[in-house]
């Protein structure tokens, strides 16, 4: 479990629940170095001083608001936190609304709540609640330097505290061009949207995320794996000059061949969702980027000097 960030309590009520927030998530994202072409040599970033370019060491840097152009407040870790003290050690519940309230779109990002006493009482006490009721609790808190609204669920034993977006960070949806709602403004036939809901029908099942994996990740690590055993490490693929760019899809105007086709397919047998066989036969980026590397690479030095063997 990755380390507590945040120390404080839960205020709920009079009832104060010494509490620590650790991240409910763990970044399996593909992490690249940014290299320099002619040489490979990795490319780093620099913190420097814009008036004279020196480089700023870490625990020279402190941090502040530019209230006029150039001129600024500087605000330490600990003035901020004195500002309003009880703000940035508490989770204080403000109210409580049913769970299936909160649209999805304003969940942001997930903390798992502990006790700072394993077997509180009132930890559990506050569980027990939310989860016979079926509601959340909508709470604020200060974490580093923002206020932040969020909501307080149950998820098995544990407390989970999901930060909320505010609305205004969140554009409005009728800025975008969508067809209008309801069948006949959209031009929608009935028989169109009763074989799109059969088709939904067949295809619903229950929710299972265990069995969805990156697919994208794991492609790109045979890639990784497959160059460095055929010593191509710093091979450069490029485009084909007369590649043809992807066609350009076209939105369907008869849907009928399209819905009884996929209806068809599914009286086959459904497949496991996230399981190769069940992805269309396609070739993603990476065995797009694997079966040009023959035709489109080149050969480019080492840093040491010593040259790829060019592939066939």
């Amino acid at each position: 479990m990755a380390r507590a960030f945040w120390k404080g309590s839960i205020s709920f009520g009079l009832v104060e629940i010494p509490v620590t927030l650790r991240p409910a998530l763990q970044s399996k994202e593909l992490s690249f170095t940014l290299l320099n072409r002619k040489d490979f040599a990795p490319v780093g970033y620099k913190r420097y001083d814009k008036r004279t370019g020196r480089e700023v060491p870490w625990e020279e840097i402190v941090r502040g608001y530019e209230y006029e152009p150039d001129e600024y407040v500087v605000l330490s870790d600990e003035e901020l936190r004195r500002a309003n003290a009880k703000a940035t050690q508490t989770i204080e519940i403000v109210g409580f609304v049913d769970a299936g309230e909160i649209d999805p779109i304003y969940f942001d990002t997930p903390y798992y709540v502990e006790p700072q006493r394993r077997g509180s009482k009132s930890y559990a006490l506050l569980r027990e609640a939310l989860e016979k009721s079926g509601k959340v609790g909508i709470a604020r808190v200060v974490l580093r330097t923002r206020q932040h609204i969020a909501a307080l669920l149950v998820r098995g034993k544990a407390l989970v505290l999901n930060l909320l977006r505010y609305q205004h960070e969140l554009r409005p949806a009728d800025q975008l061009d969508v067809p209008a709602k309801g069948t006949s403004t959209a031009g929608l036939s009935a028989r169109e949207v009763k074989m799109a809901q059969q088709l939904i029908d067949g295809m619903t099942e229950t929710w299972n995320p265990a069995s969805f994996r990156d697919d994208f990740r794991e492609d790109v690590m045979a890639l990784v794996r497959k160059k460095i055993r055929s010593n191509q490490t710093h091979t450069i693929v490029e485009p084909e000059p007369d590649e043809e760019a992807p066609a350009k899809r076209r939105d369907v105007v008869d849907l009928m061949p399209l819905l009884k086709e996929s209806l068809e397919g599914r009286k086959g047998g459904a497949r496991a969702p996230g399981s190769r066989s069940a992805r269309p036969a396609r070739r993603g980026p990476a065995r797009a980027a694997r079966s040009a590397a023959p035709r489109a690479s080149r050969v480019a030095k080492s840093p040491r000097g010593r040259r790829q063997r060019k592939s066939a």
